[in-house]
């Protein structure tokens, strides 16, 4: 049986470490990001960076770093022997829980003087990109873009050894509606 892994990569760590720690537990790997990485690694929590998983830096100030095959693939494979031969074929590990929160773009721009620029830089990419991948294959992948959903995922992990469906399905939609307002409140800001 393969192990299960989680790729955690928040900007708003508020109970990251505890649910990572919590997860290690549970018999899962953890994989992570910069900050959330550090705050792991500095917790004592066993994490493996992104970057050794994919076998390629982050690059351009962190603008490219979990868009890879490697991380996408192991978010994306369904449960079907033509996805894990090829998964298994190209070395993908399958991820089965992502907890990510996006950067804080709303927060940023309600600062005062904020420029366009330091706006621009605070737009997530790779965050909603495995935000909606995990909650398009919730079959599989349990997704968690707010804090207050890591106590529940980890009761029924302990509970049932696994996340329902039904978690699931609730995680999917709460995902897309944070994609659909966190692109909403870009467009409004780019079109004002």
């Amino acid at each position: 049986m393969m192990k299960k892994r989680a790729l955690l990569s928040v900007s708003d760590k508020t109970g990251a470490v505890e649910f990572g720690r919590a997860l290690t537990e549970l018999g899962f790997e953890l994989v992570s990001t910069g900050g959330t990485y550090q705050a792991l690694e500095k917790a004592g929590v066993p994490v493996t960076a992104v970057s050794d998983v994919t076998g390629f830096p982050e690059i351009m100030d962190g603008r490219v770093k979990t868009l890879h095959p490697k991380i996408h693939g192991g978010i994306l494979a369904r449960p079907i022997p033509a996805h894990l031969q090829v998964a298994e074929e190209l070395g993908i590990g399958l991820i089965d829980v992502v907890a990510v929160n996006l950067y804080p773009f709303r927060e940023t721009i309600a600062k005062e003087g904020i420029s366009r620029e330091d706006a621009v830089e605070q737009i997530d990419i790779g965050g909603p990109a495995m935000v909606r991948a995990a909650a398009k294959n919730h079959e599989r992948v349990a997704v968690i873009v707010e804090p207050s959903d890591y106590a529940a995922v980890v009761a029924e992990l302990r509970e049932n050894g696994i996340i329902s469906r039904e978690i699931k399905e609730r995680l999917a939609a709460k995902a897309f509606r944070h994609t659909a307002e966190y692109d909403a409140c870009i467009a409004e800001y780019l079109g004002a």
